[in-house]
């Protein structure tokens, strides 16, 4: 059985959060996230401790989650998130433009993807992008949109992969 629920979390210095009903705000160094949580779980505040909690069993899955998505707000106001990705196969690349990152993946044509508010991205080199922000969701989907552009592929490994991602590889037809 999930404990996430009742786990107690630490606010960090630097960080302030507030509810107002059901809404939650987090405030830190690097921003400001709100999300809105179920209305039948209650946040309790004791000095800089945080404490969930549920008004009955029926509410044990909004729970975790609240939880767990209460952490991810105080984690991403003080350190941030980020995700990195890289491309494999000849010619494939990105290039950041003013609010685009241009992605060279095998088409005909290259692929302009709108970079969301909030989110930064740096090109170290034009094989590997760093995907920078506070909030994890829209990191992690603006990341998967990327990948999805061209997905590494088993038998060459040609693709947009995430940087520690390994793609199990299949063997070719031998020739006779």
């Amino acid at each position: 059985m999930s404990r996430i629920g009742n786990r107690i979390l630490k606010v960090p210095e630097g960080v302030t959060v507030t509810t107002n009903g059901n809404i939650v705000t987090v405030k830190g160094p690097k921003g400001e996230l709100s999300t809105e949580i179920n209305s039948h779980i209650t946040v309790k505040e004791e000095g800089n401790e945080l404490k969930l909690e549920r008004t009955s069993d029926a509410y044990k899955s909004f729970h975790g989650t609240a939880n767990a998505n209460i952490a991810n707000m105080i984690i991403g106001v003080t350190k941030g998130f980020e995700k990195q990705l890289e491309t494999v196969g000849v010619g494939y690349r990105f290039a950041v433009k003013g609010k685009t990152l241009v992605v060279t993946a095998g088409y005909s044509h290259p692929v302009n993807v709108e970079i969301p508010e909030g989110i930064t991205v740096e090109n170290p080199s034009n094989t590997e992008i760093t995907i920078k922000g506070i909030d994890k969701c829209l990191v992690g989907e603006f990341a998967a949109n990327v990948r999805k552009i061209r997905k590494p592929e088993p038998y060459k490994g040609k693709g947009i992969r995430y940087k520690d991602e390994h793609i199990i590889r299949k063997v070719g037809k031998k020739a006779a």
